[in-house]
């Protein structure tokens, strides 16, 4: 049985719940709010929080200066197609491993989860040299592969979560009544499997659209999603604070609508069979 939390227990966690998420979320607001200083303000010490004088000049020459729309199409297109490529290759691999399991099927979850731990940097000139050799650089398909398998350990961990969750006796009931291995897994696991799916999609939305390393050294014009976007206000002279918060307030923003339009089945997801 359950044990009641006391009103002043639960007081003190809201506090606290509050106190963590504001901190997290005050860069984001401090960002936002600098991108409507002048570059006067933007660098004024001590800082200014709420007394300036309000201006949408920094968008305007944003706007101007860079064709925002292009890089907004390369950042949907590189995130979603490495979203939905990543999902074709992880579901049979996250399949195999929970219903099928071998004795070396956990040293495998464990080799590819460590595979993360590798500095990016430290295979950036092979990775380079072979896209010069296909002519993947500064191209949408290179892009798009290169983010599919950053992200893929993380997608087949967490499919594989969520696929253990699933009783196996439904499968083997739909294995007797003649289902075969195509059907088994589009028609009887994926639908039982979707806020798990749901969440791993947008996680791996959310880390591809934000990934920079790659972007920033992979791509010159053509490909440049909006973390080249971001990058590009930083210049020889120095920084334009205020122009480069008006960017990159205009670059997250698209990702903050949908995580916000989106969090109850991103939590529903990633919370997932932890309630029995």
């Amino acid at each position: 049985m359950a044990r009641a939390v006391s009103p002043r227990r639960k007081l003190i966690n809201t506090g606290l719940a509050w106190a963590i998420g504001l901190l997290i979320f005050f860069p984001i607001l401090w960002t936002i709010l600098t991108s409507f200083k002048t570059e006067a303000q933007a660098i004024a010490s001590p800082p200014l929080f709420l007394g300036f004088d309000w201006t949408l000049e920094n968008y305007g020459v944003v706007m101007e200066r860079s064709d925002y729309g292009r890089f907004l199409m390369n950042s949907i297109i590189i995130a979603g197609g490495s979203t939905i490529l990543g999902l074709i290759v992880a579901v049979p691999a996250a399949w195999s491993m929970a219903f099928v399991p071998s004795r070396r099927t956990k040293d495998i979850l464990l080799w590819m989860l460590s595979t993360k731990m590798l500095p990016a940097v430290g295979v950036l000139y092979p990775i380079y040299l072979l896209f010069i050799q296909l002519g993947l650089l500064d191209s949408r398909a290179g892009l798009v592969i290169v983010m599919m398998l950053i992200n893929l350990p993380i997608i087949v961990w967490m499919l594989y979560t969520y696929f253990r969750e699933i009783p196996v006796e439904i499968l083997e009931a739909a294995r007797m009544d003649g289902a075969t291995l195509k059907e088994e897994v589009l028609y009887i696991l994926t639908p039982m499997a979707v806020p798990g799916i749901a969440s791993t999609m947008l996680l791996n939305f959310i880390l591809a659209w934000n990934e920079a390393f790659w972007t920033l050294n992979l791509t010159a014009v053509d490909a440049a999603p909006l973390t080249a976007f971001i990058a590009s206000y930083s210049s020889p002279e120095g920084l334009f604070f205020a122009k480069l918060s008006a960017a990159s307030t205009m670059a997250i923003a698209p990702i903050l609508i949908l995580g916000w339009f989106s969090q109850k089945q991103l939590v529903r997801g990633l919370t997932f069979g932890a309630v029995k």
